[in-house]
């Protein structure tokens, strides 16, 4: 057995027992991603990371995270350790500090691997915008298909058993669409529970700090550590840290559960919704109460318009200091116009530089009501439906995608209602600042396909025990491609 297999909770108890030592971990950690073909990192921090792990020998015993290899989505600051956000523009960037969450992961004495790969920016759900290239999906050795977006690099390096843990941001889906693609568990929180100091901004509004996991435990296990006010992000809650491992195995008679019809009928692969109603029917024999309701059509076709409005908007107001001149290397010019213009041509792809046209075209004087301000009425529109629903019920429950990891080659019809519904449905938690999980419910033809949980603001503790009870009924726990793949 090898111990870089286990998940967080086994690897602590192993740990603890002195069966491994962290050293011994993060040298196979690092062959690992050394040996990785699905071009996951950004930078292997070999150094840092031995030195890390060698200073570690007495286990804590009430530490989960004493000695556990970790990843870190290079969108968050580390200080003195190389910061990209996968852009070219900021290539050469070195923080002089670090995100609160890095910060509270060392002093736990974790040991971080690598910094991952991500889109540019962490714009983008396909894991090709990077100025490293495109990530690819560790279940298929042909590489053919994608890990899905921004935060490509952690999922393939937790699902390649690379690390039972990697930080990821989420600003409409980005760690719990590609936990579905790669048979992982991904989880984010409610707005504010986790601080973003340090975190590269994207869409504040939306941003949250999210992570990969291979077991729901590890998933409320990571959370006591990361949870809580942060007097450096304004944005963070006073919000009580509970003990969110306690009453995972609880009950869950009488839960009431809200699949949401609309999305059910947008999905046209018969084998997810196949495993997805196996899960259900779990459920159900568990004491849960599940029904089908109806969520206005209108509204989740336009779930998508209305990210695209809000986002660029916020992004392009955010990366305005990409310049050339405060970040990121000069390419000439003669005037500060010019300057700007010759840095953001080059150091941006063109997805990016298509976002921030949109952006700025939305908050022209002249468009801000038809479009940014119409977004921002349509998002609460939204979210009152969202909230209307979770006022009745615990949870809304559906598949996290409306299928396996889409080739490359594939094209999305942008008009069908399965993209517009199936594929942006998970944007609801970042709208309405909600938990919400994907976690893996079977495999199809080799690959993973998930199913996601959202629950009302700060009940992540029942939402970690419902899908608790969803990892119990399907037995995917500890998934990884490394045993399933050869």
């Amino acid at each position: 057995m090898n111990y870089l297999d286990l998940t967080i909770k086994e690897m602590h108890e192993a740990l603890v027992k002195k069966e491994v030592t962290p050293l011994e971990l993060t040298k196979e950690a690092i062959k690992r991603a050394k040996e990785d073909l699905n071009n996951a990192f950004e930078t292997i921090l070999e150094k840092e990371a031995i030195d890390i792990a060698s200073k570690l020998i007495e286990p804590e015993v009430d530490n989960i995270f004493w000695g556990i290899p970790i990843g870190i989505k290079d969108n968050f600051s580390t200080k003195g350790i190389l910061t990209t956000g996968s852009s070219e523009i900021l290539k050469d960037y070195v923080p002089v500090f670090d995100a609160t969450v890095v910060d509270k992961l060392l002093k736990a004495h974790a040991v971080p691997i690598a910094k991952t790969c991500l889109d540019e920016l962490a714009m983008g759900g396909t894991g090709t915008t990077g100025h490293k290239g495109t990530t690819y999906n560790p279940y298929d050795k042909k590489h053919e298909r994608l890990a899905g977006g921004s935060s490509c690099g952690s999922a393939a390096m937790v699902s390649a058993g690379i690390a039972p843990f990697a930080l990821g941001s989420d600003t409409g889906d980005s760690v719990r669409k590609p936990a579905s693609y790669v048979g992982l568990v991904g989880f984010k929180p409610t707005w504010g529970r986790i601080s973003r100091f340090g975190l590269f901004p994207f869409a504040p509004s939306l941003d949250h700090v999210a992570y990969f996991t291979r077991s729901v435990e590890d998933a409320a296990l990571s959370l006591n550590l990361l949870a809580g006010r942060d007097l450096k992000d304004a944005t963070s809650s006073n919000e009580p840290v509970e003990n969110y491992i306690e009453g995972i195995n609880d009950s869950i008679s009488g839960k009431k559960v809200a699949v949401l019809k609309e999305v059910i009928e947008s999905i046209h692969d018969e084998k997810t919704l196949e495993l997805f109603n196996k899960t259900i029917e779990n459920l159900k024999s568990k004491g849960a109460i599940v029904e089908t309701v109806s969520f206005d059509l209108n509204l989740l076709e336009a779930i998508y318009p209305t990210y695209m409005v809000i986002s660029c908007a916020e992004a392009t107001s955010n990366n305005a200091n990409l310049d050339g001149i405060k970040f990121g290397p000069r390419h000439g010019g003669d005037t500060y116009q010019e300057v700007m213009c010759n840095a953001r041509t080059i150091g941006f792809c063109e997805l990016i530089r298509r976002r921030f046209i949109i952006g700025s075209f939305a908050l022209m004087r002249e468009n801000q009501n038809d479009l940014f301000l119409r977004a921002q009425k349509a998002r609460r529109l939204i979210v009152n439906k969202t909230n209307e629903i979770l006022s009745k019920y615990d949870f809304i429950y559906v598949p996290a995608a409306p299928g396996i990891a889409p080739k490359f080659t594939d094209s999305s019809d942008k008009l069908s209602t399965n993209y517009l519904i199936a594929d942006n449905i998970l944007v609801l938690g970042n709208f309405a600042g909600l938990p919400s999980i994907t976690l893996p419910m079977g495999l199809i033809d080799g690959m993973p396909v998930g199913a996601n949980l959202m629950g009302a603001k700060f009940q992540e503790k029942t939402l970690f025990n419902m899908a608790k009870v969803i990892e119990d009924g399907t037995g995917l726990y500890n998934l990884s491609s490394r045993k399933l793949v050869k």
